[in-house]
């Protein structure tokens, strides 16, 4: 059963180092060495003695721990990071800069973990340094990718949807990882009316009191009047005019190629794109080493940074952390208004 988190002021963050293949162990050990996060939110650091050792010597901190063994051993002290300690690795110390199993395996293991704090009533939130989803499959993920994984693992029925976040302007996909080929099978009136109500409802819990949402079309130029696809059409214009009518400030579909620019400029607080690409390309061209990306519609915040396990530069000590310190802000203010909301 699922049980809300201990009471405190502070929010609880459960925070995972990501592939230990990758730049996450040494993101990580630099996040956490920063003494206004540990002021801002009791840590549950969830790593393998291995990664983390790997991590902090990569970056050249050296982290005050409590160290616990199992979950129901986890308490908080003021300033001080709760580390669960697991052998998620044999022993073994993390091979650098490429895609493997054991690294992928020792991730999974760890969300699984970090879903049992939250189970427990241990934590608020789950913040994750970069994972490697090639490297996740080869360590036994049989689910389309982590937010789905975490989906099955809440028991989720409803939609989910990675959102990411370049500074003030959200984006919400109506597909997410799934071949370009089948796209346009699977935008239907109710696929892009679930991609903007769950991002209306989660930039409310954010503090935006009316969203106003960008809708792109699927098609060059938005289909350019029926000549070049009818989804616009036929699909996506009829589910925003529903939209409209439940109150929802959602306005499209627009060309994908221009939508952006209102968007940057500060038209909107969220666009929402069709597939992936779609949405990432722009997103990260604005932001690749500040962004954020938020798994929508969890019962929790989780959050990672948008850059990825950048296996090309793993152990060289250059990783920039301002994308998962960004993650790690988001977390504590969606769960403390979450907390505040839960004591009205």
């Amino acid at each position: 059963m699922m049980g809300a988190a201990m009471n405190d002021s502070r929010p609880r963050i459960a925070v995972l180092p990501g592939d230990p293949s990758g730049v996450g162990p040494e993101m990580t050990a630099r996040l956490l060495a920063r003494a206004g996060n540990r002021e801002a939110a009791d840590v549950l650091l969830i790593a393998d003695p291995v990664v983390l050792a790997s991590g902090q010597r990569i970056a050249g901190e050296t982290l005050d721990v409590l160290k616990v063994s199992c979950l129901e051993d986890v308490r908080f002290m003021p300033g001080r990071i709760t580390w669960l300690a697991c052998d998620l690795m044999q022993g073994r110390t993390p091979v650098l800069g490429e895609s493997n199993a054991q690294s992928g395996a020792a991730s999974l293991q760890a969300l699984e973990l970090a879903t049992g704090a939250v189970e427990h009533g241990l934590v608020d939130a789950i913040v994750f340094a970069p994972l490697n989803k090639h490297s996740l499959r080869l360590g036994g993920l049989t689910h389309e990718d982590e937010l789905r994984f975490l989906q099955h693992r809440f028991g989720v029925r409803s939609f989910v949807c990675e959102f990411n976040i370049t500074g003030s302007l959200w984006t919400s996909r109506v597909t997410s990882h799934v071949p370009l080929k089948d796209v346009a099978a699977l935008i239907t009136r109710d696929g892009v009316g679930d991609a903007v109500r769950i991002i209306d409802s989660a930039l409310r819990h954010a503090g935006i009191a009316r969203p106003r949402i960008a809708v792109s079309g699927l098609n060059p130029h938005a289909g350019d009047g029926g000549s070049i696809g009818m989804e616009e059409i036929e699909i996506i214009a009829p589910a925003v005019a529903q939209l409209k009518a439940q109150g929802i400030d959602a306005q499209g579909p627009f060309s994908p190629d221009t939508v952006f620019i209102g968007a940057r400029r500060g038209d909107y607080d969220a666009v929402v794109s069709m597939y992936h690409d779609q949405g990432q390309i722009a997103m990260k061209l604005m932001g690749f080493e500040q962004g954020v990306t938020l798994h929508g519609g969890l019962p929790i915040p989780v959050a990672t940074s948008a850059s990825g396990s950048a296996f090309d530069i793993a152990g060289r000590g250059i990783a920039k952390v301002e994308g998962l310190q960004h993650a790690f802000d988001l977390c504590v203010r969606m769960a403390t208004r979450q907390q505040a909301v839960a004591e009205i």
